[in-house]
Protein backbone atom coordinates (compact mmCIF):
# COMPACT_ATOMS: atom_id res chain seq x y z
CA UNK A 1 0.00 0.00 0.00
CA UNK A 2 1.16 3.53 -0.74
CA UNK A 3 0.94 5.75 2.34
CA UNK A 4 -0.32 9.30 1.83
CA UNK A 5 2.12 11.25 4.06
CA UNK A 6 5.28 10.54 2.01
CA UNK A 7 3.40 11.64 -1.12
CA UNK A 8 2.29 14.86 0.57
CA UNK A 9 5.82 15.54 1.81
CA UNK A 10 7.22 15.04 -1.70
CA UNK A 11 4.61 17.34 -3.31
CA UNK A 12 5.29 20.05 -0.71
CA UNK A 13 9.04 19.79 -1.26
CA UNK A 14 8.72 19.93 -5.05
CA UNK A 15 6.41 22.97 -4.95
CA UNK A 16 8.78 24.78 -2.56
CA UNK A 17 11.73 24.08 -4.89
CA UNK A 18 9.87 25.14 -8.04
CA UNK A 19 8.36 28.34 -6.61
CA UNK A 20 11.22 29.31 -4.34
CA UNK A 21 8.56 30.19 -1.76
CA UNK A 22 7.27 28.47 1.38
CA UNK A 23 4.49 25.87 1.27
CA UNK A 24 2.03 25.27 4.08
CA UNK A 25 -0.05 22.15 4.58
CA UNK A 26 -3.64 23.40 4.87
CA UNK A 27 -2.37 26.47 6.77
CA UNK A 28 -0.14 29.49 6.32
CA UNK A 29 3.48 28.29 6.43
CA UNK A 30 5.51 29.17 9.50
CA UNK A 31 8.94 30.78 9.18
CA UNK A 32 11.25 28.51 11.24
CA UNK A 33 13.58 31.43 11.99
CA UNK A 34 10.86 33.53 13.68
CA UNK A 35 8.17 30.92 14.43
CA UNK A 36 5.72 33.40 12.88
CA UNK A 37 3.46 33.04 9.80
CA UNK A 38 5.26 33.72 6.53
CA UNK A 39 4.09 36.76 4.59
CA UNK A 40 2.80 36.12 1.05
CA UNK A 41 3.62 34.99 -1.51
CA UNK A 42 3.38 31.34 -0.51
CA UNK A 43 1.51 28.18 -1.46
CA UNK A 44 -1.15 26.34 0.51
CA UNK A 45 -1.37 22.61 -0.21
CA UNK A 46 -4.59 20.69 0.44
CA UNK A 47 -4.67 16.88 0.14
CA UNK A 48 -7.86 15.81 -1.64
CA UNK A 49 -8.73 12.26 -2.74
CA UNK A 50 -6.33 9.35 -2.32
CA UNK A 51 -7.39 6.01 -3.77
CA UNK A 52 -5.40 2.81 -3.50
CA UNK A 53 -8.03 0.49 -4.98
CA UNK A 54 -7.65 -0.43 -8.63
CA UNK A 55 -11.06 -2.12 -8.71
CA UNK A 56 -9.84 -5.65 -9.46
CA UNK A 57 -10.19 -8.83 -7.40
CA UNK A 58 -6.43 -9.27 -7.46
CA UNK A 59 -5.76 -5.76 -6.19
CA UNK A 60 -2.58 -5.75 -4.08
CA UNK A 61 -2.82 -2.01 -3.37
CA UNK A 62 0.49 -1.46 -5.14
CA UNK A 63 -0.88 1.57 -6.98
CA UNK A 64 -2.60 4.77 -5.91
CA UNK A 65 -3.98 8.01 -7.28
CA UNK A 66 -3.47 11.11 -5.15
CA UNK A 67 -5.13 14.47 -5.74
CA UNK A 68 -4.02 17.80 -4.30
CA UNK A 69 -5.09 21.39 -4.53
CA UNK A 70 -2.37 24.02 -4.55
CA UNK A 71 -3.51 27.54 -3.79
CA UNK A 72 -0.90 30.10 -4.81
CA UNK A 73 -1.30 33.15 -2.57
CA UNK A 74 -0.34 36.69 -3.49
CA UNK A 75 -0.41 39.44 -0.93
CA UNK A 76 0.74 42.88 0.13
CA UNK A 77 4.41 43.70 0.30
CA UNK A 78 5.57 43.55 3.94
CA UNK A 79 6.24 47.02 5.31
CA UNK A 80 4.37 48.74 2.48
CA UNK A 81 0.97 49.72 3.97
CA UNK A 82 -0.93 50.50 0.75
CA UNK A 83 0.31 47.52 -1.26
CA UNK A 84 -1.99 44.78 -2.48
CA UNK A 85 -1.65 41.27 -3.80
CA UNK A 86 -1.93 41.12 -7.56
CA UNK A 87 -3.15 38.68 -10.16
CA UNK A 88 0.24 38.98 -11.81
CA UNK A 89 1.98 37.81 -8.63
CA UNK A 90 -0.38 34.86 -8.06
CA UNK A 91 -0.13 33.81 -11.72
CA UNK A 92 3.66 34.03 -11.59
CA UNK A 93 3.65 31.71 -8.58
CA UNK A 94 1.15 29.34 -10.24
CA UNK A 95 3.27 29.25 -13.40
CA UNK A 96 6.25 28.16 -11.30
CA UNK A 97 4.14 25.52 -9.53
CA UNK A 98 2.72 24.20 -12.82
CA UNK A 99 6.25 23.03 -13.67
CA UNK A 100 5.38 19.96 -11.57
CA UNK A 101 4.06 18.46 -14.84
CA UNK A 102 6.85 19.78 -17.10
CA UNK A 103 8.51 17.20 -19.35
CA UNK A 104 12.27 17.09 -20.06
CA UNK A 105 13.35 19.58 -22.72
CA UNK A 106 15.29 16.88 -24.61
CA UNK A 107 12.11 14.83 -25.18
CA UNK A 108 13.18 11.95 -22.94
CA UNK A 109 10.44 10.14 -20.99
CA UNK A 110 9.38 11.10 -17.50
CA UNK A 111 9.23 14.50 -15.88
CA UNK A 112 11.75 17.29 -15.72
CA UNK A 113 11.52 17.67 -11.93
CA UNK A 114 11.55 14.53 -9.77
CA UNK A 115 8.83 13.78 -7.25
CA UNK A 116 10.92 11.86 -4.74
CA UNK A 117 8.86 9.37 -2.74
CA UNK A 118 10.66 6.40 -1.12
CA UNK A 119 9.83 3.12 -2.92
CA UNK A 120 7.20 4.81 -5.11
CA UNK A 121 7.27 5.87 -8.75
CA UNK A 122 4.99 8.54 -10.19
CA UNK A 123 4.23 7.45 -13.75
CA UNK A 124 1.70 10.14 -14.68
CA UNK A 125 0.96 13.68 -13.50
CA UNK A 126 -1.91 15.97 -14.37
CA UNK A 127 -2.72 19.59 -13.57
CA UNK A 128 -5.91 21.53 -14.13
CA UNK A 129 -6.74 25.12 -13.38
CA UNK A 130 -9.44 25.45 -10.76
CA UNK A 131 -9.78 29.24 -10.80
CA UNK A 132 -8.81 31.55 -8.03
CA UNK A 133 -10.15 33.96 -5.50
CA UNK A 134 -9.66 37.50 -4.41
CA UNK A 135 -10.18 38.94 -0.99
CA UNK A 136 -9.90 42.70 -1.42
CA UNK A 137 -10.30 43.39 2.30
CA UNK A 138 -7.16 41.34 3.01
CA UNK A 139 -5.41 42.46 -0.19
CA UNK A 140 -4.98 38.79 -1.17
CA UNK A 141 -5.41 37.20 -4.57
CA UNK A 142 -4.98 33.49 -5.31
CA UNK A 143 -4.63 31.13 -8.24
CA UNK A 144 -5.60 27.47 -7.81
CA UNK A 145 -4.29 24.35 -9.55
CA UNK A 146 -5.43 20.80 -8.84
CA UNK A 147 -2.81 18.13 -9.33
CA UNK A 148 -3.33 14.39 -9.79
CA UNK A 149 -0.49 11.90 -9.33
CA UNK A 150 -0.62 8.29 -10.52
CA UNK A 151 1.65 6.19 -8.36
CA UNK A 152 2.90 2.62 -8.06
CA UNK A 153 5.30 0.90 -5.73
CA UNK A 154 8.79 0.43 -7.07
CA UNK A 155 10.11 -2.02 -4.49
Amino acid sequence: MIDRQPVTDAVMTLLAILTGKPVGLEAVPIDPATNQPCPPPYTLLYPLDHSSDDGTLADRHSAAVSDYQATFVSGPTPGKPDSRGTGVQSQWLADKGRKVIERPVDGSPGYRYPLTIPDVECYCREAREAGGTSEPGDAIITSVIRFRFYLETSA
